[in-house]
């Protein structure tokens, strides 16, 4: 999974946020926990893929936002317990 956050200009009210996460959603089918906030000027969403960026900012700017910043990182969590389990693992094979 990715999380992408995204700096959006132009959010000034719970209505502005649901047109941003519809965006997302149009623009990411596979989008969940899409989630916007006009106090923060912030959208977050998890993915399965990293979001092709271009087509991201273009159907936000349709919905007339501006996209200021874009982030994508790996859910570090899944991170983590891959690591652990292979850790398990290498410490059976070994005994």
């Amino acid at each position: 999974m990715y999380k992408t956050t995204m700096k959006i200009d132009g959010m000034m009210c719970g209505m502005c946020e649901a047109h941003i996460n519809d965006a997302i959603r149009k623009a990411v089918p596979g989008a969940k926990k899409v989630k916007s906030s006009h106090k923060k000027g912030e959208s977050s969403f998890l993915s399965e893929e990293v979001p092709d960026e271009q087509v991201l900012k273009e159907t936000i700017q349709e919905t007339g936002y501006k996209v200021l910043s874009l982030e994508n990182e790996a859910d570090k969590l899944n991170v983590k317990i891959l690591g652990a389990d292979m850790f398990r693992f290498a410490v059976k094979k070994s005994k």
